[in-house]
């Protein structure tokens, strides 16, 4: 017969006395470590809705539909939790750092409806001042001025947005003026916010 380790002897010795090593989870909260991955989940304050979280997203968990919606352009951004895989993906390649992050939240299972294992956000779409056609999410425009700093007055698009967002720009953007008229865009355009198509005409004009 073979002695057991010493080491087999101490666990078992106090395992009787301070008791099982074993939480007491789901009769009583537990707290995961903060290197855990958890489910992912959107702040609305930080995302500018890129997308770049669905490109990367492996399982496609993470989704983006543009669409018009009660009269304005938007980019819906949708994340399933039963397709994800808790890769961190999304995290590690948002440009904000803080538009999508990994939670602690663990306890996913639900007997409710589907839908509760959705989570969805809207960011506001800009259109092109002359042919209307959706550009880019007004939020990344902002997040892409404020890393350019002065160097965003080289790009008239992403200026005007940032000024119409301090209320120092006269009247509202995306009129449509060049569409009203039924003429491409020309060379007074340049200072418009213009879609790459409509920018290159009027460049060429120039």
């Amino acid at each position: 017969m073979k002695y057991p380790k010493l080491r087999e002897l101490k666990e078992a010795i106090r395992a009787l006395i301070k008791g099982p090593y074993t939480n007491k989870f789901p009769y009583k909260p537990f707290e995961p470590y903060k290197s855990f991955k958890g489910k992912p989940e959107f702040n609305d304050k930080y995302c500018i809705g890129c997308g770049a979280c669905a490109q990367v997203c492996p399982t496609n968990a993470i989704t983006f539909e543009d669409k018009v919606k009660d009269g304005k352009a938007v980019r819906i951004l949708t994340y399933k939790v039963e397709l994800c895989i808790f890769c961190g993906q999304c995290q590690a390649n948002c440009p904000p750092e803080k538009g999508i992050v990994l939670s602690r939240e663990f306890d996913l299972a639900t007997t409710g409806r589907r839908q509760d294992l959705f989570q969805q956000i809207e960011k506001e779409f800009i259109l092109c001042d002359c042919c209307g056609e959706m550009v880019v999410p007004r939020d990344q425009y902002i997040w892409v001025a404020n890393k350019l700093g002065p160097l965003m007055f080289s790009n008239p698009s992403v200026f005007l947005s940032y000024l119409n967002k301090l209320s120092l720009v006269a009247g509202a953007l995306n009129k449509n003026k060049g569409q009203k008229e039924g003429k491409g865009p020309k060379r007074a355009n340049r200072f418009n916010v213009l879609c790459p198509k409509c920018r290159r005409e009027a460049a060429l004009k120039s």
